[in-house]
């Protein structure tokens, strides 16, 4: 790292612009080819975003009819016709094809302004789904696989270590499903299998005191009843998140925590239903928990121990101290909402590290660009952005990212979209899509990657930029690291590509790729005044480093916590009133009170969308 940190992240020399009104995305806007480089046609074409309802209906049930007919092929070969190119690679290169049609359509439900079209993914989403179980529990396809393994046994054929690796892969997923038991067991399995798989609020201004300027006037306003000016907050992690860390008044943390963690108490019977049914399979499959079950592939087997941390007492000395000075009540007790209040408190009185100050430093126009820089630099690799490309909304940008001396369409890598800001319905936090893999097609051509980076940044005002706060930096590399792995991942397969590596290992790259968000030069680099267009002073990033371990702990624990929960709901084969389980566990753990014991388990979303018994791949660093 010190190397590249040399060569390419040296402090700007000059300032750069300042601020204006249309910078939010127009300075966002820019070219990475190189002087005298040769405009390069792509030597594969883009998803085009303009499809109908009933297009994405369609095309995804003409997809799943492709691959169940493919699946009746490889089915019907008779045991001495079962090869590795008629079994294993047939069905893979068929769920890339299907993939390939089905991944950016089911995509149009977390980014696409018009709810019809995303009601239409959701609902094309549901039938890939249900497929996918279907083809799991297919008996007829699972004896092919058997018997092509026989075969590529007895015979001279020689596999290379990814073409084995797919063999192995593709029979475990035939065992796991349970292929291997008596037809009513099957049934069952099946059933469950299939089933498994299936507000705002409102506040005063002076319930607000304390909420950055910057803050309130990204909310709605509006008259109540009485003819009252009041905001109006959504759940949106850039409106509910900062209610968490400024209000001074405690009532006002306490009422956006609850509220928020409570939103999707709906889910609650789902999460108790997909447990249960998890228990359920795993008895069928002979596991004795499901954690047993999902462990056998990942690398780790066996849980982790926890962190300690004694900063917690010293932030209830500071709420005692600030209740006692406004005579408010203190009760001795330190609640979930005071956490990031206490939290950038402290941060401010220790350090005397301002926040808002700080984040002036980074408006969204300046870092993302600089931090694409540092990519390209780092990884020899450069982004063109394509203006006039297909996308499903006009702040999206879309890049075609080509190997840094590409003279030809060889040096071609792949796609890269960039849709940063909030807006309604949209997924609400950062996260990547890996929606194209890159694999060598069935005709040794290549096919390329598309991944896509959504965040739910605040939008610009007349007078200010979209900034980031540090935290929004790191999110920013973390998520370019998940971007850049599907991106340089070169396999033969699209099943290992990119991000498809062990669940418990996915995020440690980009975890490695977070440390560049603490190092001076690097914070020079991406900072730019939106006024003055200076870097962060150098006491500015003393403080911010500094910063990076302070209260570090109490983070760490509420991770260990989420983990513990995933980890012991998957392992205790009795449990049965979750909510008292994750309120307990995160009171012992966590170290923080919760007042009305919600239902925030229902908004814990990694335990049904594939981290399942692998949250804790957040906590470990390999």
């Amino acid at each position: 790292m010190r190397p590249f940190l040399k060569s390419c992240c040296g402090c700007p020399s000059s300032p750069r612009s300042v601020f204006s009104a249309t910078s939010q995305l127009s300075s966002l806007r820019f070219a990475s080819k190189l002087p005298g480089m040769p405009a390069l046609a792509p030597p594969q074409n883009a998803p085009t975003w303009t499809h109908s309802e009933k297009d994405i209906i369609q095309l995804t049930k003409d997809a799943i009819e492709r691959d169940r007919q493919l699946q009746d092929k490889v089915a019907g070969l008779s045991a001495k016709q079962c090869t590795f190119e008629s079994v294993f690679l047939a069905l893979a290169y068929g769920k890339a094809s299907l993939d390939a049609v089905t991944a950016p359509l089911g995509f149009y439900k977390d980014v696409y302004p018009s709810k019809e079209l995303r009601d239409a993914s959701i609902e094309a989403e549901v039938l890939v789904r249900d497929f996918g179980v279907e083809s799991s529990m297919r008996l007829d396809v699972y004896q092919a696989k058997v018997a092509a393994e026989k075969n590529i046994e007895a015979s001279d054929v020689e596999l290379n270590p990814e073409e084995g690796r797919l063999v192995h892969k593709m029979l475990t997923d035939g065992r796991c499903a349970g292929l291997a038991l008596p037809e009513k067991e099957r049934e069952e399995l099946k059933e469950l299998k299939k089933e498994l798989s299936q507000g705002v609020v409102i506040f005063t201004p002076e319930e607000l005191k304390g909420v950055p300027e910057d803050v309130l006037s990204g909310y709605t306003r509006r008259l109540d009843e009485k003819g009252m000016e009041v905001y109006v907050v959504t759940h949106q992690a850039h409106e509910i998140f900062p209610l968490w860390k400024y209000p001074e008044n405690p009532e006002t943390r306490r009422r956006a925590y609850e509220d928020y963690e409570g939103r999707l108490a709906i889910n609650m019977p789902l999460l108790d239903r997909a447990l249960e049914l998890r228990r359920r399979i795993n008895a069928l499959l002979g596991y004795n928990i499901w954690a047993d079950f999902r462990t056998e592939e990942q690398m780790a087997k066996s849980e982790i121990a926890p962190p300690w941390c004694q900063r917690h007492e010293v932030l209830l000395g500071m709420k005692q101290k600030e209740h006692e000075e406004k005579g408010l009540p203190f009760d001795g007790e330190f609640y979930i909402w005071d956490n990031s209040y206490y939290d950038r408190k402290f941060l401010e009185e220790s350090l005397s590290l301002d926040g808002d100050l700080v984040k002036e430093y980074f408006p969204v126009s300046v870092v993302v660009p600089t931090v694409l820089e540092i990519y390209q630099n780092f990884l020899g690799v450069r982004f063109e952005e394509v203006k006039d490309g297909s996308t499903w909304h006009p702040d999206v940008q879309m890049f075609t990212v080509w190997e840094n001396d590409a003279k030809d369409a060889t040096g071609f890598v792949g796609y890269c979209y960039l849709d940063l800001f909030a807006r309604e319905s949209k997924y609400p936090s950062a996260a990547v899509w890996p929606l194209l893999p890159s694999y060598q097609t069935p005709d040794g051509k290549q096919a390329y990657p598309l991944s896509v980076l959504v965040a739910s940044l605040g939008e610009s005002t007349p007078e200010r930029p979209a900034f980031m706060r540090h935290f929004d930096v790191v999110t920013l590399f973390h998520e370019m690291g998940h971007i850049f792995q599907s991106l340089l991942s070169r396999t033969q397969f699209p099943r290992f590509h990119g991000t498809s590596a062990a669940d418990d290992f996915v995020e440690a790259p980009s975890q490695m790729l977070e440390n560049w968000c603490w190092e001076p030069k690097v914070l020079a680099k991406i900072s730019s005044h939106y006024k003055t267009g200076l870097p962060l002073s150098t006491d500015l990033i003393d403080k911010l480093v500094k910063c990076r371990y302070v209260n570090v702990g109490l983070f760490y624990l509420r991770q260990v916590f989420l983990a513990k929960f995933d980890l012991k709901a998957h392992t205790d084969k009795d449990a049965q009133d979750y909510t008292a389980f994750w309120n307990d566990l995160r009171e012992s753990i966590a170290l923080v009170k919760t007042g009305r014991q919600g239902p925030g388990q229902a908004a814990f979303g990694h335990i049904v969308g594939g981290y399942d018994v692998g949250y804790y791949g957040f906590v470990v660093k390999y």
